[in-house]
């Protein structure tokens, strides 16, 4: 179910065929160190929610391919960022557009740690502005326990990672460079540190990770817990209905004593 392939005579009828669930993917255009395209993000966010929405049957929305990489500055080129407030206006907008086309279940399935915040930020002005509207932020790296545990296995500040590398390997080869694989590893340095640094104050070349530990095998086994996870999670989703019923939108008529 591909929004961009369906008509707007299918479109009602895909969606109440799952109480008007659809799936934003949200990525990031931004360097991946020496070995990775900058596309991985939004490579892995587009993968990941079409193997989730034929599971599911929730319509996948167009793959956002740009998001808020501010932190990994212009020392390498290939970064293309968004700031946060256009970032939540954007998705925002996206979910407004969406809303007024059925949409009632909206799962933004974010694949770039940083967008984190102006995505949490775009969820509240759509619940603000659409009271029947369910949205839920999903970020990919921390679906499960086992997906978060394969992404922080060799950095806490991880970057074009083992993990990330490994899951290109399996989605899409043609980004990644191999040959370039064990000259990428570079250490985390952020440890004990008070303050958030960009990238460019804590990697020297983009990397925070062992690439060189990546696998096809790897990638393949954690791209299937991750579509499984995040079948798993919408399903749920689709059948959920909220604590109390909806009509708390108006003031408490408190009766005298």
């Amino acid at each position: 179910m591909i929004w961009a392939e369906r008509t707007w005579t299918e479109l009602p009828g895909d969606l109440s065929a799952v109480n008007g669930a659809a799936i934003l993917p949200v990525g990031a255009t931004e360097q991946h160190g020496p070995h990775l395209g900058c596309g991985m993000d939004f490579v892995l966010a587009d993968a990941l929610c079409r193997a989730a929405s034929a599971a599911t049957g929730a319509v996948m929305l167009p793959t956002l391919p740009y998001g808020c990489s501010l932190g990994h500055s212009r020392r390498w080129p290939g970064t293309i960022a968004l700031d946060p407030v256009l970032t939540t206006q954007l998705v925002a907008a996206i979910g407004d557009g969406a809303y007024a086309s059925g949409v009632r279940r909206l799962f933004i399935v974010n694949a770039h740690v940083t967008n984190a915040a102006p995505l949490r930020s775009a969820l509240e002005l759509l619940r603000a502005r659409h009271d029947d509207l369910l949205v839920a932020l999903v970020n990919t790296a921390t679906l499960s326990e086992r997906v978060r545990a394969a992404h922080f296995a060799d950095a806490d500040d991880w970057h074009a990672n083992d993990a990330e590398t490994s899951l290109m390997l399996a989605v899409a080869p043609h980004l990644a460079r191999p040959e370039r694989f064990a000259e990428a590893d570079d250490p985390d340095r952020t440890a004990g540190l008070v303050f958030s640094h960009p990238v460019n104050r804590t990697s020297l070349n983009g990397v925070t990770g062992r690439p060189s530990l990546a696998s096809l095998a790897k990638g393949e086994e954690l791209f299937a817990w991750m579509v499984e996870d995040l079948s798993g999670l919408i399903r749920r989703g689709v059948a959920e209905t909220p604590p109390l019923p909806h009509g708390f939108d108006e003031p408490a008529q408190h009766q005298p004593k």
